[in-house]
């Protein structure tokens, strides 16, 4: 027995022995990093497993593995080795016409779009240049806020402290935003949160082939973060310069053991102050999304978005009286603010999106978009009417500026669709990628909507006078102020030697200006067809798009003003793919956007006459580029050189006595070259860098003067630069990282005057990255502006100049679980 005994312990332990176990890591080809939830299954057999958040793994047996990662490409392993260093690279979803699903690589270059020709396309197979900020970046960086991002991309200029860009030296006309290719509509007066932006895409030039009634120099396309696979959570804690407190949280993973069901909720919470007297915000966004995908052949994802802003309408830093061309921009303080302590802009939004991609066949898909935003403005302000005030004499007092209060309201309800059939077949040695599809955008600004303003001087008689008129100055309340007698007016003037920030009761003013903004509908309706076509190392790409515009001005009332228009656009590109990296392309583009009274920049009444009706803004691109992924696609380089034309431009006059009237300039040109750079130069080190040298003139304009002359907004040269370097593991900084960047542009023309010049700028940045080994926490401290500098990012005049931040810091903590 005891013999027995023994024998069976030998057997037994024989085939422990033999019983393999076979452990390794699985990461990300570009990152290095260790990828979570990959899926690695022992084939032959029933048994699999999934790896660690670190990466890695451990399943019994030998054989073949098959690797599996939402996101990557399928590969297969033999076991053999003690430990299995297993890369996998990121692979685009074909069934992701429509975006259903986050992406899962973590890296500072972006290789696809769906939204640029409204199939998912490799960025360098698509012939047009697109410059992409993702959302590793925006976290590096810190860039809570879009302008923050967007100005990473080349050619694009922030104008102002609002959401507004010059792209390609061509300011943008439209109001409102792009999300996941749709529309939406909002004043441009509060910057958007990125929380919930996966990647900022600017697709160069008038894209209406693809977008309905773009700007000419681009579109900015937010696409928001989707579900994801595997469980991460994220949450991180700020604090920092100009009292800013801020939270943020990232949810995603499966709600089903079959994973058919994901969710991701982002949410963010900001109150912070700023350099600027008087200014500060409060801001709240919350994002949940869901993705059902039952088989391989149906997708649907649905997302809100909620997003609630309280802050200013920061009209920028004045200087009264000054004299063109000699006057120092630092005659007063960057951070003089003429505004009141309970001044307030809320703009509150809600939208819904829901996508659908199904494939009938392998060839053959159908896709369909649709958003409904709504969209609330309350606007309370105190603002100069742009001139000094005047004593009994009618003589200006050079320090004091007149005041104006304007209240303003507004509704708007947004429907997007979008809906088209994909096809791929051959014809002979052609591959063609067909679609054809239906878009209709409506907006509409419901009744109720109106704004209010307070200005001029107060009569005797307790009625309002809109100027002061010396032969019946007897007739004036009046005020003394220093030791002058001044006509009393409507709203308190600002005293510019001793600004004084007290609470106003806007009780005490006479409203002797009350507008209704009209109701309004505005929809377009357009079919379009796109065709890319291979041809052995070309890529052709064709589309046309018909477009049927109608504007309705006091939309539901009995005196509706009605506009139709409707425009054909053409859309042509090549590219030839040099080898399997490079790429060169060439492209031609035109652009179309109706000009009427509900779709401009500038609000209008409504009560303009149908012949004062303003003609279509008509535009075309010609680009020639090339695009390259180097190093197994660690890095990306776009380069491209272009020309824009547009012609029936939209202006503001610039006219004291009626701020709201506008102009049509002839035509304007632009020209230049753009260069972005982004990816890793080391498995530790990553770098966005972009450059652009841009030529725009006024080419045809009603002033003679102006022909020839330099376009507003445009530094001819600007440069970005965010870096961010690891140290090695084997270094003792290697729980360390660090982060530069560099922001340049050359001087600038403002947007409404060309009596002076806004200086040419480099600021720099930086950051210290913290992460303990094995640990699931970072800290990071960012710092702007190091050297302190002062500079202005634009200017509309000398009455608005948008002086930028002073040096500042953040402190964030990070924590991934």
């Amino acid at each position: 027995m005891k013999h027995l005994h023994l024998i069976l312990f030998l057997f037994l332990g024989m085939n422990i022995i033999n019983a393999q176990q076979i452990t390794g890591k699985i990461t990300d080809s570009d990152t290095k990093e260790g990828i979570v939830g990959a899926t690695i299954k022992l084939l032959n057999s029933d048994l699999q497993t999934t790896t660690a958040t670190d990466g890695n793994f451990a399943i019994e047996g030998e054989g073949i593995l098959e690797i599996t990662a939402l996101g990557y490409k399928t590969i297969q392993v033999k076991s053999g080795a003690k430990f299995l260093n297993i890369e996998i690279s990121s692979d685009r979803n074909e069934l992701q016409t429509v975006e259903i699903l986050g992406r899962a690589s973590k890296k500072y270059n972006s290789d696809y779009s769906f939204s640029a020709t409204k199939i998912a396309a490799l960025n360098k197979d698509i012939p047009q240049s697109i410059s992409t900020i993702t959302k590793e970046l925006i976290a590096d960086k810190n860039a809570f806020y879009l302008a923050d991002a967007v100005k990473m991309a080349s050619g694009v200029i922030p104008s102002s402290y609002y959401n507004q860009y010059s792209i390609r030296g061509i300011s943008q006309n439209e109001e409102g935003q792009i999300i996941n290719g749709m529309r939406t509509r909002q004043y441009y007066f509060l910057q958007p949160l990125t929380n919930n932006i996966e990647r900022v895409e600017v697709i160069k030039g008038p894209s209406s082939a693809t977008f309905s009634s773009v700007d000419p120099g681009g579109s900015i396309n937010l696409v928001t973060k989707k579900p994801l696979a595997v469980d991460r959570k994220e949450v991180s804690l700020s604090v920092g310069s100009f009292s800013t407190f801020r939270g943020t949280l990232d949810f995603t993973g499966p709600l089903n053991e079959s994973k058919t069901l994901l969710y991701r909720v982002n949410g963010a919470y900001q109150e912070a102050k700023s350099f600027r007297d008087l200014v500060g915000n409060k801001s709240f966004l919350i994002s949940p999304s869901f993705s059902y995908i039952p088989n391989e052949k149906t997708a649907i994802n649905t997302e809100l978005i909620l997003s609630d802003m309280t802050g200013n309408l920061d009209r920028g830093q004045p200087i009264f009286g000054a004299v063109a061309g000699t006057t120092n921009l630092n005659k007063t303080p960057i951070s003089l603010n003429l505004g009141a302590p309970n001044d307030f802009f809320k703009s509150k939004e809600m939208i819904l999106m829901t996508n659908f991609a199904h494939k009938f066949t392998s060839k053959i898909g159908f896709n369909a978009s649709y958003m409904k935003q709504s969209w609330t403005e309350n606007l309370q302000e105190h603002r100069t009417t742009n001139a000094f005030a005047v004593d009994i004499n009618n003589q200006p007092v050079a320090s004091l500026a007149m005041m104006q209060f304007v209240q303003r309201q507004q509704y708007w309800n947004v429907d997007n669709l979008n809906a088209y059939f994909n096809f791929d077949f051959k014809t002979g040695k052609l591959r063609h990628k067909l679609l054809t599809g239906y878009d209709l955008s409506s907006w509409n600004k419901t009744k109720g909507g109106g704004q209010n303003a307070a200005r001029g001087y107060l009569l005797k008689d307790g009625t309002v006078a809109s100027t002061f008129v010396l032969a019946n100055a007897d007739n004036y309340q009046t005020t003394t102020i220093d030791g002058v007698v001044l006509p009393k007016p409507n709203v308190n003037y600002f005293n510019l030697n001793t600004p004084a920030y007290t609470l106003r009761n806007i009780e005490d003013y006479t409203l002797n200006v009350r507008t209704a903004l009209p109701s309004a509908l505005t929809t377009t309706n357009a079919i379009y067809i796109q065709d890319q076509i291979h041809l052995a190392k070309f890529t052709f790409l064709l589309g046309l798009r018909n477009e049927w515009f109608e504007d309705i001005t006091n939309y539901e009332t009995t005196n509706e003003l009605t506009v139709k228009k409707s425009a054909l656009l053409p859309r042509v590109g090549v590219t030839y793919a040099i080898n399997d990296a490079i790429n060169i392309y060439t492209t031609y583009l035109e652009g179309y956007q109706p000009q009427s009274n509900t779709v401009t920049l500038m609000p209008q009444t409504g009560s303009l006459p149908a012949g004062s009706l303003f003609d279509p803004l008509e535009s075309n691109l010609k680009e020639f580029g090339a695009k390259a992924t180097l190093f197994n696609n660690k890095i990306s380089i776009n380069a491209a050189v272009y020309e824009i034309n547009q012609r029936n431009i939209l202006m503001n006059a610039n006219d004291p006595n009626n701020p709201d009237l506008l102009v049509t300039r002839g035509a304007e040109r632009s020209r230049g070259f753009e260069c972005d750079i982004a990816g890793y130069i080391t498995s530790n080190w990553q770098i966005n860098a972009s450059y652009s040298y841009i030529d725009a003139e006024i080419t045809n304009d009603r002033e003679a003067s102006l022909i020839g002359a330099r376009k507003q907004n445009t530094p001819k040269n600007s440069a970005n630069l965010w870096t961010r370097y690891n140290f090695d593991s084997a270094s003792a900084l290697s729980d360390f990282g660090i982060g530069l960047g560099m922001q340049y542009q050359s001087s600038k023309i403002p947007w409404f005057t060309r009596d002076f010049t806004i200086p040419d700028f480099t600021v720099f940045d930086a950051a210290l990255y913290y992460k303990p080994t094995k640990s699931n926490m970072q800290i990071a401290i960012n710092a702007g502006n190091l050297l302190n500098k002062t500079y202005w990012l634009g200017a509309q005049n000398y009455l608005r100049l948008f002086p930028g931040a002073t040096r500042n810091a953040t402190i964030t903590v990070t924590y991934k679980f």
